[in-house]
């Protein structure tokens, strides 16, 4: 294994190294090079389930305790929060989320994982880090390393935080709920970042504005009238309502949202029947909706149970049976950086790291969710959640000019290169700290 990973390391550009604070880089190649590659590997080859990561947190626990922090497990289930103390000064929160979800790895990677898990419910099933956890807790520890080693230059209170389960929308939510911030301290400022496939090894990127959306989970339960498939006239056919739901659920995104606001509405699962000739009595929709501000979040859901109940009306289903629309306890609202945090982190950035460490080419796609916020919504926390790069420039180019797409992130083949991300990821957090805490002249 050593030998494998010292080859991996042999073949990486040079250009990891940030020539604007060379001897933060080298000390941080210096520490994958002996002890965070190996570490990444670890984790890559054992993941774990939301709220199931017993051995992940204990793993990382051990590397944080190794590097001088005061370490409780067990916050919020299997969350682990890390203390040290530095003399006067803000108190500074650092997020890493530790969890697997439930993927056969397919990358052929030589460290591919074949773990097998079961989640709270009780189901087996394989699991990989196919969004990238693993780099994350890895930078964490990297993270730890090079802070304890520069106490002279800092003052204040670090509090870097392991969550579980960001996969399942509710670790942070669970720590939260265990009074983290009143057992060890409330954060003065809020720092988190994710590894992308999208954007080029080596490099950041950060927006003033939302890097996450607002999610929640909708159920619609539609009840019909079972009869036989040859006399549909003697049933209600809640496949036929539900059909008509899902095609009606997109006119809310195209006649009812304002245009310049970010929303989605997708069905994601329709389940009914069990027979070609049987006119099922229930019907089940799953929906994922997405926003990035309360107000839309409110028109979405209000709009959503109204398109339901009122196309079962308008086919004749009774009062007594009409469609229940119920919001899932897994929603998170949208992660806002806060903008003048934000331009004093991109400020010492580009002072550190040189102004070539923002990936110009990057523009946000899509409308992921987060659960970060949870930590800094209520009470607010000035926060910032920016991204670092997994993937190298010449595949990023080979993909633009229709090679051979970028795997997504929770594919079966998704991947990182493991060194950039981590270096980058550490370099980049650090950087960040010091200049939170700087220690007074």
């Amino acid at each position: 294994m050593k030998h494998l990973i010292a080859v991996a390391v042999a073949v990486l550009p040079l250009t990891l190294v940030h020539a604007a604070d060379t001897e933060l880089a080298n000390a941080v190649a210096k520490d994958y090079n002996g002890r965070l590659g190996a570490l990444f590997d670890h984790f890559h080859r054992n993941p774990e389930l939301s709220f199931m990561e017993t051995r992940t947190a204990a793993r990382l626990a051990a590397e944080l305790r190794a590097s001088g922090f005061e370490v409780t497990e067990g916050v919020g289930g299997t969350g682990v929060v890390a203390i040290m103390k530095n003399g006067p000064g803000p108190l500074v929160m650092m997020r890493a989320d530790m969890d697997g979800l439930p993927v056969l790895e397919k990358s052929g990677l030589k460290n591919a994982s074949t773990a097998m898990g079961k989640d709270r419910e009780g189901n087996l099933s394989p699991v990989t880090h196919a969004c990238g956890h693993d780099v994350h807790i890895t930078s964490l520890a990297g993270t730890a390393q090079q802070m304890a080693a520069r106490r002279s230059q800092w003052s204040g209170t670090l509090m870097l935080i392991g969550q579980p389960a960001e996969e399942r929308v509710g670790g942070a939510s669970a720590m939260m709920k265990d009074r983290v911030w009143e057992r060890f301290g409330r954060p003065d400022y809020a720092l988190a970042f994710h590894v992308s496939s999208d954007v080029e090894a080596g490099k950041i990127f950060v927006t003033e504005g939302s890097p996450y959306s607002g999610a929640d989970t909708v159920e619609i339960l539609i009840h019909g009238v079972g009869a036989h498939g040859a006399s549909p006239h003697r049933g209600k056919d809640p496949v036929m309502l539900g059909a008509q739901i899902v095609v009606a659920l997109q006119t809310i995104i195209s006649r009812e949202r304002e245009p310049h606001e970010a929303a989605v509405i997708t069905v994601g699962s329709f389940h009914a029947g069990s027979k070609a000739n049987i006119i099922a009595d229930t019907a089940k929709l799953q929906l994922t909706v997405r926003n990035e501000s309360a107000k839309t979040r409110t028109m979405l859901l209000d709009a959503i149970k109204r398109v339901a109940i009122n196309t079962a009306r308008a086919n004749g289903v009774a009062e007594d049976r009409l469609p229940e629309v119920k919001v899932l306890d897994e929603e998170t609202p949208p992660t806002l950086n806060d903008p003048a945090l934000t331009r004093r982190m991109k400020q010492a950035w580009s002072d550190k790291l040189g102004a070539g460490i923002f990936d110009a080419n990057y523009a946000r796609a899509g409308m992921g969710a987060e659960d970060f916020p949870f930590f800094t919504t209520k009470p607010y926390i000035p926060s910032v959640y920016f991204t670092v790069g997994g993937t190298s420039k010449a595949v990023l180019d080979a993909a633009a000019a229709g090679g051979a797409p970028v795997p997504s992130h929770h594919s079966a083949i998704f991947k990182v290169e493991p060194e950039p991300a981590i270096r980058t990821g550490v370099e980049a957090t650090v950087t960040a700290m010091l200049a939170l805490m700087k220690k007074p002249a």
